[in-house]
């Protein structure tokens, strides 16, 4: 009796193990993101289920973060795998400059996917029309931890401006510009319009955005090379005019630590599978990630993304040619 039931329950022990092999080899990745409330959490996500439907043995779960700064720490301290990080951050924070001076943060390049405005978005009734006015305004510089916050405090500092800033989440500044707690905020934009977060507010409280004057646009190119001043055209709201601001690029960047055929498999799976990063970020339909990527990128790719854009034909600027 016991050897008839041998076999199958020899089969059912095997196919048991398997399986149990099976989830203990995927492997499991971090991304860190940003606010939920920020309209490029949505693209992390797009970019996760990317991952785990194209990339074998890999899944992925995406974390909220405090954006750039915080995604720097977590990969130093190996808390995350990859995140967003800002082009000229992910560069402070590799050459080991400003506040990443006593502890620069090894980290890599991916892929670059869009530019960010950085709008400084004020309530219309707040008598500020200019950035020179900013002095002692309650102002947001962007969420605690974020390459928006890093930036906004060195541009105003170059400006020689000195609001009063006023720390906080998405959330938490959203409110407070509508109740009038404080007299705006600093944002990234989608391309060329305003985030959700700006026109949610707009829904209900008028808003501007400030512009540089051309004086303010010569210093910012003159002091600031990590960063690029751009002309935003009429539109990024409903009546909102042309303006001036400056700007960086949002990027994947990795641990040196991910596997170099696992990043291969998933800047492959990403390059080639567009269409949920523009269901997700619909400014992307006109972006070419891979020439935006080689154009903007600031640190070394990971040897993985190397990999994938010499087998494309691409030749990879020097300046992003992977280090040891």
């Amino acid at each position: 009796m016991y050897s008839l039931k041998t076999p199958l329950l020899t089969a059912i022990l095997s196919a048991g193990l398997i399986a149990g092999t099976a989830v203990h080899a995927e492997e499991q990745l971090l991304i860190g993101s940003t606010s939920t409330s920020s309209s490029q959490y949505g693209y992390f996500v797009a970019v996760g289920q990317i991952i785990n439907q194209h990339v074998d043995g890999v899944r992925t779960s995406v974390v909220e973060t405090g954006a750039t700064v915080d995604n720097l720490r977590r990969i130093l301290r190996n808390q995350i795998d990859m995140g967003l990080v800002t082009t000229n951050v992910g560069y402070h924070a590799y050459a080991g400059e400003g506040e990443f001076e006593d502890r620069p943060v090894d980290n890599r390049l991916l892929w670059v996917y869009s530019q960010a405005p950085q709008n400084v978005v004020m309530r219309e009734d707040s008598g500020v029309t200019s950035m020179a006015e900013l002095d002692g305004v309650r102002l947001n510089p962007g969420i605690t931890g974020s390459a928006t916050e890093a930036t906004t405090i060195a541009v105003m500092e170059t400006l020689g401006l000195t609001p009063e800033y006023v720390r906080g989440s998405t959330t938490d500044v959203v409110a407070g510009v509508k109740d009038n707690r404080m007299a705006g905020y600093v944002k990234s934009g989608v391309g060329e319009k305003l985030d959700g977060s700006s026109m949610d507010i707009a829904t209900f409280t008028p808003i501007q955005v400030l512009s540089l004057s051309d004086e303010q646009a010569e210093t910012l190119n003159a002091q600031m090379p990590d960063i690029s001043v751009i002309n935003i055209p009429e539109g990024a709201a409903e009546g909102m005019p042309a303006y001036t601001t400056w700007s960086f690029g949002l990027a994947m960047h990795a641990s040196p630590e991910l596997d170099e055929e696992t990043a291969y498999q998933i800047v492959k799976a990403v390059m080639e599978n567009p269409d949920p990063q523009v269901s997700a970020l619909a400014n992307l339909a006109e972006v070419d990630i891979a020439e935006l990527t080689l154009s903007s990128g600031t640190v070394p790719f990971h040897p993985g993304a190397a990999r994938y854009f010499e087998e494309q034909g691409y030749d990879i600027p020097d300046r992003l040619m992977p280090s040891e």
